[in-house]
């Protein structure tokens, strides 16, 4: 019953803040529909696309069509700035993981959503996963998460390939110098595996202050130019990786929870690849946002935020399951396999990993660099490392 009143009160808020944001919405939806542009750097139309189609088919009143588009997260702030300069932004929303998110708010180039707009949104505070909210702390009130995963550092091999995977820092090492070119990650900035790795590093080796790339990662930076020696190149994102994982090109890759199941539940993969986890490891959590670019006319953000409303219900959530992309995928409380989609619970449930269940429960769970320290480590990784590949 308890669980019942808190629920309600949750409710009740966020019909409070829609109702508040109804007349407005109301008022622009007489001026007639608006057409959308949503642009994607991190995969997440993915898992999102459907409940985008969902909203535009629930209220033709506000929006005409959704046009979407993908970029690499790593040219998108240059595009929002040129055009923000130019005073002719024309993208509506942006979908992206923690590295244009950052990029972005080095730049300032998002919009507040809170406190200003707090009234038209729900209660993140109320809504969103522990994990989820943690992460939440690193958008600064500039974006909202919309979908959350624990991540990595995991290694994917095929067992046919690597009959023994490394169980520690040193034995991956070891692995790599007898077996050159024959693991890969892809280049931080641009792959959540990637991050994941570099990130996850500083935990593996006993470094003094994870959260400290310029001061704290001194075991980090050298066991990554090491590491490097035996490594061809650095894909410029994820995909390659599995793709020469699946040809037979590489024997070992860096992955997360979502990038081991949805490729073999696609069939990109072998089902039969393994992960396997170094001593030591902390998940680094991911997540995925919808961010609004500073520039829009002021007449259609009733608009965006009535949709990130709706993209934080249930209902939309459930579609976050997708095929184990961003695995489990939903950032919001309470939103169980067996709300998803059947294709998706058929997926999980055939390519999902027990030991899963056992990892989330005993992992230390800890949260990404904030914005200003990922930037600063993407910059000395392509410059001290991905730029010396091989040397």
């Amino acid at each position: 019953m308890t669980t019942f009143i808190a629920t309600r009160r949750v409710v009740l808020r966020g019909m409070a803040g829609l109702a508040a944001l109804g007349g407005r919405a109301t008022r622009l939806a007489a001026a007639g529909p608006v057409s959308l542009n949503i642009i994607d750097v991190a995969g997440n139309l993915q898992l999102t696309r459907q409940a985008f189609d969902e909203y535009a088919r629930m209220k033709p009143q506000l929006v005409s069509s959704i046009s979407y588009s993908q970029a690499p997260a790593p040219e998108l702030p240059g595009k929002i700035k040129a055009q923000q300069a130019a005073g002719s932004v024309d993208i509506d929303v942006v979908l992206t993981g923690t590295d244009a998110l950052a990029a972005g708010i080095a730049q300032g180039l998002w919009v507040k959503l809170f406190p200003a707009h707090a009234a038209a949104l729900p209660d993140l505070a109320q809504i969103l996963d522990p994990g989820a909210l943690k992460m939440q702390a690193l958008a600064r009130d500039q974006g909202v998460c919309i979908n959350y995963c624990p991540g990595g550092p995991l290694l994917e091999y095929m067992p046919d390939a690597v009959k023994t995977p490394p169980a520690t820092a040193e034995d991956l090492l070891a692995w790599t110098r007898a077996n050159p070119q024959r693991f890969l990650y892809a280049r931080p900035a641009n792959s959540g595996p990637g991050r994941a790795l570099l990130m996850g590093l500083p935990y593996i080796l006993g470094d003094t202050d994870p959260m400290d790339p310029d001061k704290g990662w001194d075991k980090t930076w050298s066991y990554l130019r090491e590491l490097g020696t035996s490594i061809e190149y650095y894909p410029t994102g994820t995909t390659a990786t599995m793709k020469e994982l699946a040809e037979g090109s590489r024997d070992m890759v860096a992955s997360h929870c979502g990038w081991d199941i949805n490729p073999r539940a696609i069939g990109v993969v072998p089902k039969e690849a393994q992960i396997a986890t170094l001593k030591g490891f902390h998940f680094i959590t991911d997540a995925q946002y919808m961010c609004i670019p500073k520039g829009l006319a002021p007449d259609r953000m009733a608009v965006l935020l009535d949709l990130i409303s709706f993209m934080l219900t249930p209902k939309a959530q459930a579609y976050s399951w997708d095929k184990g992309y961003f695995y489990p995928g939903p950032s919001v409380k309470n939103v169980p396999l067996l709300m998803a989609p059947a294709d998706s619970q058929a997926a999980i449930k055939e390519y999902g990993r027990p030991i899963y269940a056992t990892l989330l429960a005993e992992t230390p769970m800890s949260v990404p660099l904030p914005a200003d320290r990922m930037v600063a480590a993407f910059a000395r990784w392509d410059q001290q490392i991905g730029a010396n590949v091989g040397k």
